[in-house]
């Protein structure tokens, strides 16, 4: 015995020619009358070929054998053909080189007689001599060609290969990657693939196999079908088959899915019975998840059945690669594992779901995560989950990645739980509710209140979470008590880990957005313009449009408060590019933005364009008040109307007595700004970009080198240093020197005020 494989070194002697072997195992089967033609694919095998191995790989139905069979009888193999129908995984040698000897008699190979050789080493070497020799190339096509990693047959296939080249073309049609070295031939671009992928039937073959049962339907069903079940042949067969006779096609193919009872029965008996029990309770508790690795799949089968992951991807082609350790199951599969899970294990779906649930949400993926806990019906855990990795920005809208989708459609019609995180989510699900979301938020703090001293720190994070939808709730109708949230959040988020905090940018964006809001409208533009120009920073993080536009509103304000009208126009012209988040009835910068249009229209000379601003931004304020921006409004209004007749006009006079929307700290800076606007004495100087001196766009400048304008470029785009230096594979600190440098050429002091020089001088 071998010792290492645990099988026979020598055998019977082997049969001589002609002596009986089954002719279903060695006889080129016939083209059946069924088969759809795929030229595309038996194009692929006639030039793989070529070369010495060429493997087809797919699940069972996928249509391996019969593009074998097409293939065939195309006539273009580069020589004879001996064809064998293995055994699958139990092949023994015994069985496997007689059939091997005797498709090559049946292709009419010329070989000596085999009969005294025993079944070994020997008789391996002696038939890859006899291919070598050869003047024509011989093909074998391997069928159902699956033996087990280190066996005598794949090991003695291995040497065939190896030792009968280049006279020797190997096929191989197999439901899992055969064990034939594959990366070696691979590397050495010797190696023809045709995978699941591949064998896949676009939309001409599945019109094609649709129309062999009498069904010829609309293009659009047609397409439907095919996605549905993802090309895989044996399904859109048995869809073909269950739909003769249905009157309407398109309403079936909208039911069909991995339930179907001819999809269950047929996948259960070919793949699903053939498992080992750990096998099959992976497969089945796997079914839950749309992609999974091995950690992921031993957490949620347990380690005892999740030990077989590696084995379960090597054997299994349902199984598609996504690359870095991740498969996706296929759909029609992954439908009849979820059933027959439901129906032998229906008590441990909710846990299965569960243990997913934690795994995904400690390694960052949250969304996933709390889907698999609604789908355990443990909107609690969800709930925790999201409060606990500080993720109501998710939830409030403020990011690209939006959990409010997964959340939203099952949220309880009423929370009642003594846990503060369910009512927490649910009030940030209604924060557009006013009357819902306090009530909900009454009912949180209550909650939060009476937890225990020992859960301090879920405690912070409820506080906070309790603050962040707050501003989120009170920004748009009451700004005083946005800003106190926001105050509290800033507070609280002293407490929380610098890593959680750093990956939810789009809580500091809204704290900042609304600070700076606030402080500009008490008058304190230093302050606002620091908080407004950070939250713009961090909505690039959290590629927020809506709140990026309300930064560069906010900002083009500030700086017609200061009289520099061109940087304005700037920024509002920033906040109107596209790509353009919708405006809504709650947000609060549609009205700012068209006032400061007014008033940047009336310093051009352009009266009447700014009154069609100001009847746009009246209407607005109609739907969303806002008194200081309706202050502006008035203010800018008066200033257009004194234009429009040329009479001179105290700017205090314009002002008026002071009034509620107006901070004292704004008075004399806007009594200025309208001497500006106005041409009068005490006008500010004209300096309309921040940072900018009184240069003529076409005062020459030192010139930029190559990487100063690459910096520069990027500038343009509203990246940060950061952002600049790992695009440019730099440090931080050379970015910033190079800023140095082109502030210092352009004479300027300010990012904005560079990148409008810039343009000034035809750089950008």
């Amino acid at each position: 015995m071998d010792e290492q494989r645990g099988e026979p070194l020598g055998g019977p002697p082997l049969p001589a020619p002609g002596a009986v072997v089954p002719e279903s195992r060695v006889a080129v089967p016939g083209l059946p009358a069924w088969l759809v033609p795929r030229p595309r694919l038996a194009e692929r095998l006639s030039r793989g070929v070529l070369g010495p191995l060429t493997v087809v790989v797919g699940p069972v139905g996928a249509g391996k054998s019969a593009l074998a069979t097409e293939w065939l009888h195309t006539g273009r193999a580069p020589g004879p053909v001996a064809w064998v129908r293995c055994e699958g995984r139990e092949e023994r040698p015994d069985v496997f080189w007689p059939r091997v000897l005797a498709a090559m008699y049946e292709a009419s190979v010329e070989l000596p007689d085999f009969g005294d050789v025993p079944v070994n080493e020997l008789l391996v070497a002696r038939l890859a001599a006899q291919l070598a020799a050869r003047e024509a190339p011989v093909v074998l096509v391997l069928d159902d060609f699956q033996p087990e990693p280190g066996s005598a047959v794949a090991e003695g296939t291995v040497s065939l290969l190896k030792h009968a080249a280049p006279l020797l073309r190997v096929v191989v049609f197999s439901r899992r990657d055969p064990p034939l070295h594959l990366h070696r031939y691979r590397l050495s671009g010797e190696l023809c693939e045709l995978r699941t992928a591949d064998l896949a039937f676009n939309d001409a073959e599945t019109a094609s196999l649709l129309l062999q049962h009498g069904l010829d339907v609309p293009r659009p069903v047609v397409q439907a079908l095919r996605q549905r079940t993802a090309g895989w042949a044996a399904g859109i067969r048995l869809a073909a088959m269950s739909m003769q006779g249905q009157r309407h096609p398109d309403r079936f193919i909208a039911r069909f899915a991995g339930d179907d009872e001819a999809i269950v029965t047929y996948l259960v008996e070919e793949v699903l019975d053939a498992q080992s029990a750990q096998m099959r309770r992976l497969l089945l508790t796997t079914s839950v998840l749309e992609t999974m690795n091995a950690e992921l799949a031993t957490a949620v089968a347990g380690v005892d059945a999740g030990q077989h992951f590696a084995t379960l991807v090597r054997q299994n082609s349902f199984l598609h690669p996504l690359g870095h350790g991740w498969f996706r199951c296929h759909r029609m599969f992954a439908d009849v594992l979820h059933v027959r899970l439901r129906h032998e294990l229906p008590a441990s779906v909710p846990g299965v779901h569960r243990r997913a649930a934690a795994w995904l949400a400690e390694h960052g993926l949250l969304a996933t995560a709390v889907g698999h806990a609604l789908a355990a019906d443990d909107w609690c855990y969800a709930s925790r989950l999201v409060v606990g990795q500080l993720a109501v920005g998710q939830v409030l809208g403020l990011t690209e990645a939006r959990l409010r989708g997964v959340l939203g459609p099952l949220v309880p019609a009423e929370v009642r739980t003594e846990d503060p995180e369910p009512v927490l989510v649910a009030a940030a699900l209604k924060h557009t509710d006013p009357d819902a979301c306090a009530g909900l938020l009454e009912e949180a703090a209550r909650l939060t209140g009476r937890l225990p001293d020992q859960e301090a720190g879920r405690a912070l994070m409820c506080r906070l979470t309790h603050a962040v939808v707050r501003m989120a709730a009170e920004l748009p109708r009451d700004l005083a008590a946005a800003r106190a949230s926001a105050v509290e959040a800033r507070a609280l988020g002293a407490g929380v880990p610098a890593h959680l905090l750093g990956e939810r940018p789009e809580i500091r964006a809204l704290t900042l957005f609304v600070l700076g809001r606030a402080e500009l409208r008490a008058g304190d533009l230093k302050s606002a313009d620091s908080h407004l120009t950070g939250s713009l920073k961090f909505t690039g993080a959290t590629e927020n449009g809506v709140l990026r536009r309300g930064c560069l509103v906010e900002l083009a304000l500030l700086e017609a408060l200061r009289g520099r009208f061109r940087e304005a126009g700037e920024l509002a012209a920033l906040a109107t590019r596209p790509p353009l988040p919708t405006w809504t009835g709650r947000d609060c910068s549609h009205a700012t933005l068209l006032v400061v249009r007014a008033w940047v229209a009336l310093a051009r000379g352009e009266a009447a364009s700014a009154r069609r601003e100001l009847a746009q931004a009246r209407a607005v304020l109609d739907a969303l008040p806002d008194a200081f921006t309706a202050g502006v409004a008035t203010l800018v209004g008066r200033l257009v109307n004194i234009a429009g007749q040329g009479l001179p006009r105290s700017p205090e006079t314009l002002l008026g007595a002071p009034g509620p929307w107006l901070p004292p700290a704004l008075r004399q800076p806007l009594v200025r700004v309208c001497a500006a606007s106005l041409g009068t004495a005490g006008a500010a100087p004209q300096r309309p970009v921040r940072g900018v001196e009184l240069t003529g766009p076409t005062a020459p400048v030192e010139r930029l080198t190559a990487r100063e304008e690459d910096v520069l470029h990027r500038l343009s785009q509203m990246m940060t240093t950061e952002e600049i230096a790992e695009d440019l594979y730099l440090s931080v600190n050379t970015v910033k020197t190079h800023l140095k440098s082109v502030y210092r050429k352009l004479a300027v002091t300010r990012r904005s005020a560079a990148v409008r020089r810039a343009r000034e001088l035809q750089l950008l």
